[in-house]
Protein backbone atom coordinates (compact mmCIF):
# COMPACT_ATOMS: atom_id res chain seq x y z
CA UNK A 1 0.00 0.00 0.00
CA UNK A 2 1.18 3.97 -0.76
CA UNK A 3 1.62 6.25 2.59
CA UNK A 4 -0.85 9.01 2.23
CA UNK A 5 2.25 11.25 1.66
CA UNK A 6 2.74 9.40 -2.06
CA UNK A 7 -1.20 9.74 -2.33
CA UNK A 8 -2.02 11.25 -5.32
CA UNK A 9 -1.95 15.04 -5.70
CA UNK A 10 -5.88 15.16 -6.50
CA UNK A 11 -6.86 13.59 -3.79
CA UNK A 12 -5.10 15.66 -1.83
CA UNK A 13 -6.17 18.70 -2.56
CA UNK A 14 -9.61 17.25 -2.28
CA UNK A 15 -9.34 16.45 1.10
CA UNK A 16 -7.48 20.06 1.66
CA UNK A 17 -10.44 21.38 0.57
CA UNK A 18 -13.07 19.47 2.26
CA UNK A 19 -10.38 20.34 5.50
CA UNK A 20 -11.22 24.07 4.94
CA UNK A 21 -14.76 24.05 4.52
CA UNK A 22 -15.23 22.42 7.98
CA UNK A 23 -13.37 25.41 9.54
CA UNK A 24 -13.67 24.71 13.14
CA UNK A 25 -15.38 21.61 13.76
CA UNK A 26 -14.57 18.32 14.39
CA UNK A 27 -13.85 16.51 11.53
CA UNK A 28 -11.10 13.07 9.79
CA UNK A 29 -11.10 12.51 6.21
CA UNK A 30 -9.76 9.09 5.31
CA UNK A 31 -8.10 8.22 2.07
CA UNK A 32 -9.71 4.61 2.01
CA UNK A 33 -12.52 2.85 4.29
CA UNK A 34 -11.80 -0.13 3.20
CA UNK A 35 -8.70 -2.00 2.88
CA UNK A 36 -7.13 -5.06 1.51
CA UNK A 37 -3.67 -6.53 2.85
CA UNK A 38 -1.46 -9.13 2.03
CA UNK A 39 -0.60 -11.49 4.82
CA UNK A 40 2.99 -10.53 6.03
CA UNK A 41 2.94 -6.98 4.06
CA UNK A 42 2.90 -3.40 5.31
CA UNK A 43 -0.19 -1.68 5.16
CA UNK A 44 -0.78 2.54 5.45
CA UNK A 45 -4.07 3.95 7.02
CA UNK A 46 -4.31 7.85 5.99
CA UNK A 47 -6.66 10.54 7.28
CA UNK A 48 -6.65 14.75 7.32
CA UNK A 49 -8.36 15.71 11.11
CA UNK A 50 -9.50 19.06 11.68
CA UNK A 51 -10.59 20.02 15.48
CA UNK A 52 -11.91 23.72 17.05
CA UNK A 53 -9.44 26.33 17.44
CA UNK A 54 -10.62 26.63 21.06
CA UNK A 55 -8.85 23.73 22.06
CA UNK A 56 -5.13 22.57 22.16
CA UNK A 57 -4.57 18.86 20.77
CA UNK A 58 -2.46 16.71 23.34
CA UNK A 59 -2.34 12.96 21.66
CA UNK A 60 -3.41 11.37 18.82
CA UNK A 61 -3.58 8.01 18.31
CA UNK A 62 -5.31 4.77 16.85
CA UNK A 63 -8.12 2.28 18.20
CA UNK A 64 -9.64 -1.27 16.77
CA UNK A 65 -13.00 -1.54 17.34
CA UNK A 66 -14.26 1.19 19.85
CA UNK A 67 -17.69 0.58 21.32
CA UNK A 68 -19.67 2.24 24.00
CA UNK A 69 -18.62 0.14 26.90
CA UNK A 70 -15.00 -0.48 25.73
CA UNK A 71 -11.68 1.54 27.12
CA UNK A 72 -9.91 2.84 24.06
CA UNK A 73 -6.31 1.89 24.17
CA UNK A 74 -3.51 3.46 22.40
CA UNK A 75 -2.84 0.36 19.56
CA UNK A 76 0.75 0.73 20.31
CA UNK A 77 0.54 -0.53 24.16
CA UNK A 78 -1.36 -3.61 22.72
CA UNK A 79 0.52 -6.36 23.13
CA UNK A 80 -0.80 -8.44 20.13
CA UNK A 81 0.70 -4.92 17.91
CA UNK A 82 3.86 -4.91 20.21
CA UNK A 83 6.55 -3.99 17.45
CA UNK A 84 4.47 -3.36 14.45
CA UNK A 85 2.50 -0.21 14.79
CA UNK A 86 4.26 3.13 14.07
CA UNK A 87 2.55 6.82 13.75
CA UNK A 88 3.52 9.26 10.85
CA UNK A 89 2.58 12.69 11.46
CA UNK A 90 2.76 15.73 8.35
CA UNK A 91 1.53 19.26 7.67
CA UNK A 92 -1.95 19.88 7.51
CA UNK A 93 -2.91 17.85 10.48
CA UNK A 94 -1.87 14.74 8.30
CA UNK A 95 -2.08 11.48 10.44
CA UNK A 96 -0.98 7.67 9.45
CA UNK A 97 -0.80 4.83 10.81
CA UNK A 98 1.95 2.16 9.25
CA UNK A 99 1.13 -1.33 9.75
CA UNK A 100 3.63 -3.91 9.55
CA UNK A 101 3.43 -7.69 9.31
CA UNK A 102 0.03 -7.86 8.65
CA UNK A 103 -1.68 -11.03 10.40
CA UNK A 104 -4.75 -12.80 9.76
CA UNK A 105 -5.53 -11.69 13.41
CA UNK A 106 -5.65 -7.62 12.42
CA UNK A 107 -8.50 -8.28 10.76
CA UNK A 108 -10.55 -5.46 12.33
CA UNK A 109 -11.54 -1.83 11.98
CA UNK A 110 -9.56 1.21 13.36
CA UNK A 111 -10.25 4.56 14.17
CA UNK A 112 -8.75 7.62 14.81
CA UNK A 113 -8.90 8.94 18.38
CA UNK A 114 -8.06 13.13 19.75
CA UNK A 115 -7.16 13.66 23.31
CA UNK A 116 -7.17 17.73 24.27
CA UNK A 117 -6.40 20.00 26.77
CA UNK A 118 -10.37 19.99 27.58
CA UNK A 119 -11.17 16.83 29.76
CA UNK A 120 -14.60 16.82 27.90
CA UNK A 121 -13.31 17.45 24.01
CA UNK A 122 -12.29 14.30 23.27
CA UNK A 123 -13.00 13.00 19.42
CA UNK A 124 -13.42 9.72 17.77
CA UNK A 125 -13.16 9.50 14.20
CA UNK A 126 -15.49 7.77 12.36
CA UNK A 127 -16.63 5.63 10.35
CA UNK A 128 -12.57 4.57 10.35
CA UNK A 129 -10.95 2.14 8.09
CA UNK A 130 -11.75 -1.62 7.89
CA UNK A 131 -8.85 -3.78 7.30
CA UNK A 132 -9.44 -7.08 5.37
CA UNK A 133 -5.81 -9.63 5.33
CA UNK A 134 -5.76 -11.99 3.05
CA UNK A 135 -3.24 -14.63 1.02
CA UNK A 136 -2.68 -15.68 -2.17
CA UNK A 137 -4.08 -18.99 -3.51
CA UNK A 138 -3.68 -20.51 -6.90
CA UNK A 139 -6.49 -22.38 -8.32
CA UNK A 140 -6.10 -24.90 -11.24
CA UNK A 141 -6.79 -27.84 -11.99
CA UNK A 142 -4.39 -30.86 -10.67
CA UNK A 143 -4.09 -32.37 -14.37
CA UNK A 144 -5.19 -31.53 -17.93
CA UNK A 145 -4.65 -33.66 -21.31
CA UNK A 146 -2.32 -32.21 -23.62
CA UNK A 147 -4.28 -29.95 -26.30
CA UNK A 148 -6.33 -28.30 -23.82
CA UNK A 149 -6.42 -24.98 -22.65
CA UNK A 150 -6.44 -24.56 -19.09
CA UNK A 151 -7.12 -21.43 -16.50
CA UNK A 152 -4.58 -20.22 -13.17
CA UNK A 153 -6.30 -17.94 -11.12
CA UNK A 154 -4.55 -15.78 -8.51
CA UNK A 155 -6.76 -15.45 -5.56
CA UNK A 156 -7.83 -13.58 -2.60
CA UNK A 157 -10.47 -13.29 -0.10
CA UNK A 158 -10.54 -9.52 0.16
CA UNK A 159 -10.07 -7.05 -3.25
CA UNK A 160 -6.36 -5.49 -3.45
CA UNK A 161 -6.13 -1.99 -4.51
CA UNK A 162 -4.61 -2.03 -8.08
CA UNK A 163 -2.75 -5.04 -7.74
CA UNK A 164 0.16 -6.09 -10.60
CA UNK A 165 0.39 -9.93 -10.57
CA UNK A 166 3.58 -11.83 -11.50
CA UNK A 167 3.39 -15.53 -12.26
CA UNK A 168 6.23 -18.25 -11.58
CA UNK A 169 6.84 -21.68 -13.12
CA UNK A 170 9.51 -23.84 -11.29
CA UNK A 171 10.39 -20.46 -9.66
CA UNK A 172 11.06 -18.67 -12.67
CA UNK A 173 9.20 -15.45 -13.87
CA UNK A 174 7.17 -16.30 -17.12
CA UNK A 175 5.93 -12.40 -17.31
CA UNK A 176 7.78 -9.76 -19.30
CA UNK A 177 4.46 -7.61 -19.13
CA UNK A 178 2.35 -6.82 -16.62
CA UNK A 179 -1.07 -8.44 -15.40
CA UNK A 180 -3.81 -6.44 -14.32
CA UNK A 181 -6.01 -9.56 -14.26
CA UNK A 182 -5.45 -12.49 -11.75
CA UNK A 183 -5.90 -15.50 -14.42
CA UNK A 184 -3.37 -17.11 -16.31
CA UNK A 185 -4.36 -18.61 -19.79
CA UNK A 186 -2.91 -21.77 -21.09
CA UNK A 187 -3.69 -22.81 -24.57
CA UNK A 188 -3.41 -25.92 -26.34
CA UNK A 189 -1.39 -27.23 -23.24
CA UNK A 190 1.87 -29.76 -23.93
CA UNK A 191 4.04 -32.02 -21.76
CA UNK A 192 6.65 -28.77 -21.73
CA UNK A 193 3.68 -26.81 -19.41
CA UNK A 194 3.91 -29.38 -17.05
CA UNK A 195 5.11 -27.94 -13.61
CA UNK A 196 4.91 -26.10 -10.33
CA UNK A 197 3.50 -22.75 -10.55
CA UNK A 198 3.03 -19.69 -7.95
CA UNK A 199 1.38 -16.67 -8.28
CA UNK A 200 2.61 -13.22 -6.26
CA UNK A 201 2.03 -8.97 -6.44
CA UNK A 202 3.95 -6.63 -7.44
CA UNK A 203 5.84 -4.62 -4.44
CA UNK A 204 5.08 -8.06 -2.24
CA UNK A 205 7.39 -10.77 -4.19
CA UNK A 206 8.41 -11.88 -1.39
CA UNK A 207 4.89 -13.32 -0.63
CA UNK A 208 4.05 -15.68 -3.06
CA UNK A 209 1.39 -17.93 -3.34
CA UNK A 210 1.98 -21.85 -2.02
CA UNK A 211 3.04 -23.30 -5.22
CA UNK A 212 1.22 -25.64 -7.16
CA UNK A 213 1.61 -28.43 -9.78
CA UNK A 214 0.05 -28.61 -12.71
CA UNK A 215 0.14 -32.23 -14.30
CA UNK A 216 -0.03 -33.02 -18.03
CA UNK A 217 -1.47 -36.04 -19.43
CA UNK A 218 0.11 -37.03 -23.03
CA UNK A 219 0.52 -40.68 -24.96
CA UNK A 220 3.82 -42.32 -25.19
CA UNK A 221 6.60 -40.38 -27.15
CA UNK A 222 10.19 -40.81 -27.46
CA UNK A 223 10.17 -44.38 -27.39
CA UNK A 224 13.64 -45.91 -27.57
CA UNK A 225 15.35 -49.36 -27.73
CA UNK A 226 18.32 -50.44 -25.96
CA UNK A 227 20.44 -53.65 -26.75
CA UNK A 228 22.85 -55.66 -24.55
CA UNK A 229 25.01 -57.12 -24.10
CA UNK A 230 27.36 -56.04 -26.95
CA UNK A 231 29.39 -57.26 -29.60
CA UNK A 232 29.91 -60.51 -31.27
CA UNK A 233 26.78 -63.12 -30.05
CA UNK A 234 27.62 -66.65 -30.19
CA UNK A 235 25.30 -69.26 -31.21
CA UNK A 236 22.88 -70.70 -28.42
CA UNK A 237 22.91 -67.12 -26.81
CA UNK A 238 20.71 -64.17 -26.99
CA UNK A 239 20.71 -60.12 -26.82
CA UNK A 240 18.07 -58.21 -24.52
CA UNK A 241 15.80 -55.43 -26.02
CA UNK A 242 14.59 -52.93 -23.48
CA UNK A 243 11.91 -50.68 -24.44
CA UNK A 244 11.75 -47.14 -22.42
CA UNK A 245 9.13 -44.04 -23.33
CA UNK A 246 7.85 -41.20 -21.57
CA UNK A 247 4.38 -41.09 -21.06
CA UNK A 248 2.36 -39.48 -18.73
CA UNK A 249 -0.06 -42.08 -16.93
CA UNK A 250 2.76 -44.35 -17.94
CA UNK A 251 3.03 -47.36 -20.10
CA UNK A 252 0.64 -49.75 -19.54
CA UNK A 253 1.61 -52.52 -21.84
CA UNK A 254 4.88 -52.79 -24.10
CA UNK A 255 5.03 -54.70 -27.27
CA UNK A 256 7.75 -56.38 -29.71
CA UNK A 257 7.53 -57.00 -32.93
CA UNK A 258 9.87 -57.78 -35.92
CA UNK A 259 9.85 -56.76 -39.31
CA UNK A 260 8.16 -59.20 -41.91
CA UNK A 261 6.32 -61.10 -39.46
CA UNK A 262 2.29 -60.40 -38.79
CA UNK A 263 2.04 -60.87 -35.45
CA UNK A 264 4.13 -59.73 -31.87
CA UNK A 265 6.45 -62.01 -30.98
CA UNK A 266 6.52 -60.53 -27.44
CA UNK A 267 5.20 -58.22 -24.32
CA UNK A 268 6.56 -56.70 -21.62
CA UNK A 269 9.45 -54.11 -21.39
CA UNK A 270 12.15 -56.38 -21.70
CA UNK A 271 12.53 -58.65 -24.31
CA UNK A 272 14.99 -61.87 -25.56
CA UNK A 273 16.29 -62.13 -29.02
CA UNK A 274 17.32 -65.43 -30.26
CA UNK A 275 17.60 -64.60 -33.66
CA UNK A 276 19.15 -61.87 -36.03
CA UNK A 277 16.88 -59.25 -37.06
CA UNK A 278 15.04 -55.85 -37.10
CA UNK A 279 13.00 -55.38 -33.71
CA UNK A 280 11.01 -52.68 -32.62
CA UNK A 281 8.70 -51.79 -29.79
CA UNK A 282 5.27 -50.39 -29.03
CA UNK A 283 4.43 -48.49 -26.30
CA UNK A 284 0.83 -47.62 -25.12
CA UNK A 285 -1.01 -45.99 -22.45
CA UNK A 286 -4.66 -44.71 -22.26
CA UNK A 287 -4.06 -42.02 -24.38
CA UNK A 288 -2.95 -43.89 -27.09
CA UNK A 289 0.27 -45.62 -28.60
CA UNK A 290 3.77 -45.15 -30.41
CA UNK A 291 6.42 -47.34 -31.76
CA UNK A 292 9.99 -46.96 -31.82
CA UNK A 293 12.48 -47.36 -34.39
CA UNK A 294 13.66 -50.58 -35.82
CA UNK A 295 16.81 -52.01 -34.29
CA UNK A 296 19.03 -54.65 -36.02
CA UNK A 297 20.18 -57.52 -34.32
CA UNK A 298 22.94 -60.11 -35.45
CA UNK A 299 23.58 -62.87 -33.94
CA UNK A 300 26.36 -64.99 -35.69
CA UNK A 301 26.55 -68.87 -35.72
CA UNK A 302 30.16 -69.43 -34.23
CA UNK A 303 31.22 -73.27 -32.82
CA UNK A 304 33.95 -72.68 -29.95
CA UNK A 305 37.57 -73.66 -31.30
CA UNK A 306 37.93 -76.67 -29.69
CA UNK A 307 34.86 -78.56 -30.86
CA UNK A 308 36.44 -77.97 -34.36
CA UNK A 309 40.14 -79.21 -33.71
CA UNK A 310 38.36 -82.22 -32.26
CA UNK A 311 36.62 -82.75 -34.84
CA UNK A 312 38.51 -82.14 -37.65
CA UNK A 313 41.64 -84.83 -35.95
CA UNK A 314 38.72 -86.81 -35.44
CA UNK A 315 37.42 -86.78 -39.03
CA UNK A 316 41.46 -87.59 -40.24
CA UNK A 317 41.91 -90.43 -38.09
CA UNK A 318 38.91 -92.19 -39.37
CA UNK A 319 39.98 -91.63 -42.65
CA UNK A 320 43.28 -92.65 -42.72
CA UNK A 321 42.49 -95.77 -41.34
CA UNK A 322 39.49 -96.45 -43.78
CA UNK A 323 42.39 -95.79 -46.85
CA UNK A 324 45.17 -98.29 -45.01
CA UNK A 325 42.25 -100.91 -44.69
CA UNK A 326 41.44 -100.65 -47.94
CA UNK A 327 45.22 -100.54 -49.06
CA UNK A 328 45.40 -104.17 -47.17
CA UNK A 329 42.63 -105.78 -48.39
CA UNK A 330 43.04 -104.85 -51.59
CA UNK A 331 47.13 -106.21 -51.69
CA UNK A 332 45.57 -109.56 -50.19
CA UNK A 333 42.94 -110.07 -52.29
CA UNK A 334 45.33 -109.72 -55.10
CA UNK A 335 47.65 -111.95 -53.79
CA UNK A 336 44.66 -114.65 -53.31
CA UNK A 337 43.99 -114.38 -56.43
CA UNK A 338 47.44 -114.39 -58.05
CA UNK A 339 50.00 -116.26 -56.37
CA UNK A 340 52.79 -116.17 -58.50
CA UNK A 341 52.49 -112.37 -58.00
CA UNK A 342 54.83 -110.89 -55.35
CA UNK A 343 57.16 -112.80 -53.36
CA UNK A 344 56.04 -115.77 -53.69
CA UNK A 345 59.05 -118.52 -52.80
CA UNK A 346 58.43 -116.34 -48.99
CA UNK A 347 54.46 -117.36 -49.40
CA UNK A 348 55.19 -120.55 -49.93
CA UNK A 349 57.25 -121.46 -47.44
CA UNK A 350 55.44 -119.52 -44.92
CA UNK A 351 52.18 -121.90 -45.93
CA UNK A 352 53.99 -125.07 -45.79
CA UNK A 353 55.25 -124.08 -41.84
CA UNK A 354 51.63 -123.20 -41.24
CA UNK A 355 50.50 -126.38 -43.24
CA UNK A 356 52.77 -128.79 -41.00
CA UNK A 357 51.50 -126.89 -37.83
CA UNK A 358 48.25 -127.33 -39.02
CA UNK A 359 48.49 -131.24 -39.89
CA UNK A 360 50.10 -131.73 -36.36
CA UNK A 361 47.09 -130.41 -34.43
CA UNK A 362 44.52 -130.63 -37.24
CA UNK A 363 44.48 -133.53 -39.44
CA UNK A 364 42.71 -132.27 -42.23
CA UNK A 365 42.78 -128.26 -42.64
CA UNK A 366 41.88 -126.42 -45.34
CA UNK A 367 43.73 -125.58 -48.32
CA UNK A 368 43.27 -121.65 -48.22
CA UNK A 369 43.71 -121.24 -44.05
CA UNK A 370 46.73 -119.05 -44.46
CA UNK A 371 45.25 -117.06 -47.64
CA UNK A 372 42.02 -116.37 -45.31
CA UNK A 373 43.70 -115.98 -42.32
CA UNK A 374 46.01 -113.35 -43.51
CA UNK A 375 43.36 -111.28 -45.70
CA UNK A 376 40.34 -111.67 -43.99
CA UNK A 377 38.90 -108.05 -43.41
CA UNK A 378 37.88 -108.03 -39.88
CA UNK A 379 41.40 -109.56 -38.82
CA UNK A 380 42.47 -106.25 -40.62
CA UNK A 381 40.50 -103.66 -38.74
CA UNK A 382 41.29 -105.79 -35.54
CA UNK A 383 45.06 -105.07 -36.17
CA UNK A 384 44.52 -101.37 -37.09
CA UNK A 385 42.26 -101.33 -33.87
CA UNK A 386 44.78 -102.41 -31.95
CA UNK A 387 47.51 -99.84 -33.32
CA UNK A 388 45.55 -97.04 -32.88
Amino acid sequence: MLSFKMASPLCLIFLLMISEALGNEWSVIHNKTQLCALKGSTVFMNIIHTHPTDVTVTKTFWVIDPAPDKELTDLRDDPGYSGRVEYLEGEQNHFSLRLSDVKKSDEHKYCFRVITNVEKEKWLGKPGVTLGVTDLQLIAPAEVTEGESVILTCKTTCSLTDPTFIWYKNTHDLTTNTFKSNELHLQRVSSEDAGSYNCAVRGSEHLPSPAQYLSVRYPPKNVLVSISPSGEIVDGSSRNLTCSSDSNPPVENYTWFKENETSPVGSGQSYRALQSGLYYCEAQNNLGSRRSAAVSITINVLAPVSVIVYVAVGLGLLGLAALLSLFIWLRCRRRKNNPDEGDYQNVVLRAKDKMHAAQVSHPSPPDDTLTSDYCNVETIRNMMMKKS
